[in-house]
């Protein structure tokens, strides 16, 4: 019987390990992606305005206003945020960090993108999605690039 010549798949699916770290991975990285969206965007409308309110998340974000509801209760219950009655949305201690670091984040991927040559507006809706799903490895590694890029 012929051997088969094997393939890029047959390599990965020799290596469910593998395969199942990364997708673990994504899983994890779409399950806190909207908490930091949510997060940056409440830290953003507090600097500019004094307070978040709902309704403007919901603007904002272009989702009905019980959607945020449900989210603010996920940032609550997470010690994220904290909601002051007859006021707005304010983050907490954590929430100002985890604020922080998605910003970071987001600066390393853009500054890494327009540093190979992507278009700066294009480098920043992309690094939007980026952000949340690259390693510490990686992170550090587009850092590093970018660094090196700007002494030469």
């Amino acid at each position: 019987m012929a051997r088969r010549k094997t393939t890029e798949a047959d390599d990965a699916l020799a290596a469910p390990g593998t395969r199942a770290a990364a997708f673990q991975q994504a899983r994890d990285a779409r399950r806190s992606e909207l908490l930091e969206d949510y997060v940056e965007l409440i830290d953003d409308l507090v600097r500019a305005t004094g307070e978040a309110r709902q309704v403007d998340i919901a603007a904002y974000l272009g989702v009905a206003q019980p959607t945020v509801a449900r989210m603010l209760n996920r940032l609550s219950d997470a010690g994220l945020i904290e909601k002051r009655p007859y006021r707005g949305i304010f983050l907490s201690e954590a929430g100002m960090k985890l604020a922080e670091e998605g910003r970071e984040r987001h600066a390393i991927v853009e500054t890494f993108l327009i540093d190979i040559g992507i278009d700066p507006e294009i480098a920043g809706c992309d690094a939007e999605g980026i952000e949340h799903h690259v390693s510490r490895e990686t992170l550090a590694a587009f850092k590093a690039y970018s660094a090196a890029k700007r002494e030469k």
